[in-house]
């Protein structure tokens, strides 16, 4: 199957519920949002994240209100508008909880779209010492309290080509976690193509999250994640993959899916993986690369949209038949209107959570490594606490437009910071109906 034919797979009624999403969650006002489902009323409350059944006449007087840009004084009116959730104070000096080292800056892959520039974030291939990555999760300890729950995680490039670093300073953290009386979680990010079954054992003794970056099927995979000599790679993953998938225990691997136009088969990819036997799989769109290339435009953003309402109605029926079925995006979507998540952040970049580069300076997270637009000092000198102040409140989303404006800002949080500083906002239309068909399948499902 070709590209255009791979990318129209889905479901008729997949592809009109994506156009009606994408219509429906266009902004009309940034303090309400609107859900109509059947003869079902619902409001959507930015501030806080909060979902509201509604009868038909308030639901008329939201409508009205919100055409009438009244709605701040229908929602005094209900109860519903008091002290803000989120306000415009940027965190300031929070601790870190989190740490990803970029081990091996360099990669044996040729991935075109790769935002590390193969694995070498515009630099020389190098590898992180052993002193560095021993300081940095001594660091990471030893700033935290008591009872602090910290994650460490491996990056690169790919973390396995500097396998024994990895493998010492997981055990040097596993003994000062204990030792300080915090819990300390580790996870990999890998292209797969290293795994033996000796890291299989490793990660199951010490519990990783095993995060695996497959594009798609066979066919689709090796078009766009081949070895530097043009080979694809796919079969050589997934036989390094057997032991791991057979060990999960306290290990969990997940297939992660960077969605370009070339690979825009999600069902078809999402329910070969599910087969495989991975504990989840997400899919994120290609939205910033050095080069430009597999750079997700408007038209692509709407077919995906539509490929992924479709495992979206998969996961829908599953759920209501009591089947699991490990769609992250979804399953995670759940969670966080089930918590009523509400942030001024997409992440905890810049916050709690920094990368460090193989010669041990901080950055804002591991995708911005060796960019000056991230720089948060080093492991010599600690934060640089007055950078990451300003970047935090100049990241923050009220500062951000067209952001202030929208309904989802608070569970959108602005979309990755490095793709925002490096291209922009091309997603809000997709980000948004995504987010409104989650609510939706939400309250159809019956969550609350």
């Amino acid at each position: 199957m070709d590209d255009a034919g791979a990318a129209a797979v889905v479901s008729t009624a997949a592809a009109a519920d994506a156009r009606r999403c994408a219509t429906e969650s266009r902004p009309r006002s940034p303090h309400a949002h609107l859900i109509r489902i059947g003869p079902s009323r619902h409001v959507f409350i930015p501030d806080g994240s909060r979902l509201f059944d509604a009868d038909a006449s308030l639901f008329d007087q939201f409508d009205a209100a919100i055409t009438a840009a009244t709605i701040e004084s229908l929602l005094a009116r209900v109860g519903l508008r008091g002290r803000p959730f989120v306000d415009d104070t940027p965190l300031e000096d929070p601790p870190v909880h989190a740490l990803s080292l970029a081990v091996a800056q360099k990669c044996n892959l040729g991935c075109t779209y790769c935002y590390a520039q193969q694995g070498e974030f515009g630099g020389a291939a190098k590898n992180m010492p052993q002193e560095t990555a021993t300081r940095a999760v001594e660091w990471l300890i030893e700033g935290a309290a008591p009872g602090a729950k910290l994650n460490l995680a491996f990056l690169g490039g790919e973390p396995l080509a500097n396998r024994a670093v990895l493998r010492e300073t997981t055990r040097r953290g596993a003994q000062l976690a204990a030792e300080r009386n915090v819990t300390l979680t580790f996870s990999i990010t890998t292209n797969g193509t290293l795994l033996t079954e000796a890291d299989a054992d490793f990660f199951e003794a010490f519990g990783f999250a095993v995060t695996v970056s497959l594009d798609g099927p066979r066919e689709t995979h090796d078009r766009l994640r081949m070895y530097r000599s043009g080979a694809g790679t796919f079969d050589r993953i997934m036989t390094n993959l057997l032991p791991l998938l057979a060990r999960q225990r306290r290990m969990q691997v997940s297939a992660r899916v960077t969605v370009t136009p070339a690979n825009l088969a999600l069902r078809q990819t999402l329910d070969e993986f599910i087969a495989a036997g991975f504990h989840s799989v997400g899919f994120s769109p290609m939205l910033s690369a050095p080069t430009g290339v597999g750079e997700m435009q408007a038209a692509d953003l709407e077919q995906m949209l539509a490929a992924m309402i479709d495992c979206g109605h998969e996961f829908e029926r599953k759920t209501r038949a009591g089947e699991r079925y490990p769609f992250a995006n979804m399953a995670n979507a759940m969670r966080e209107i089930q918590k009523s998540t509400h942030r001024p952040y997409p992440c905890g970049a810049g916050a709690g959570y920094l990368g460090v580069s193989a010669e041990g300076d901080l950055a804002a997270c591991h995708r911005f490594v060796g960019d000056d637009s991230g720089v948060m000092g080093s492991l010599d000198r600690g934060v640089d606490t007055r950078r990451r102040t300003i970047w935090l409140s100049d990241r923050h989303v009220h500062r951000q437009e067209p952001c202030r404006d929208c309904w989802a800002r608070y569970l959108c949080g602005g979309g990755c910071h490095h793709e925002v500083i490096h291209r922009g906002r091309p997603a809000c239309d997709y980000i948004r109906g995504w987010l409104h068909y989650c609510l939706e399948a939400y309250l159809r499902l019956g969550y609350r």
